[in-house]
């Protein structure tokens, strides 16, 4: 039943901010679910940068792949995800991978020789 919501009958649902999105990217987000429903019937995924656009309920069950800003990121759209952006589901920082001192990191290594 939610899927079959027209954009504005769901951006009534929201909070404020996401319902003043949802309005001004009607057009955006129309255009979005053809383009991504004709291409899922080739059964592609879709590849977008578009980490702005608020999820609506005709996105339900649609597969992307979103920019992060290096790599695309797999997402299958699901119920819990509406309201929320699409860039929240792909995040653009990861976690800091530190590797050994190098020689002179600390007082220990300095004393070692190169070789």
């Amino acid at each position: 039943m939610l899927k079959e919501l027209e954009i504005r009958e769901f951006a009534k649902l929201l909070k404020a901010n996401e319902k003043r999105t949802v309005m001004r990217q009607y057009d955006e987000i129309q255009n979005f679910i053809a383009r991504a429903h004709r291409r899922m019937q080739k059964n592609k995924a879709i590849r977008t940068h578009l980490r702005h656009l608020v999820i609506v309920p005709r996105m339900i069950g649609l597969k992307l792949n979103i920019h992060n800003g290096n790599t695309f990121v797999p997402l299958q759209i699901e119920g819990e995800m509406l309201g929320h952006r699409l860039g929240e589901f792909a995040g653009t920082r990861q976690k800091v991978k530190h590797g050994a001192a190098g020689i002179g990191a600390t007082k220990s290594s300095s004393a070692q020789s190169v070789k």
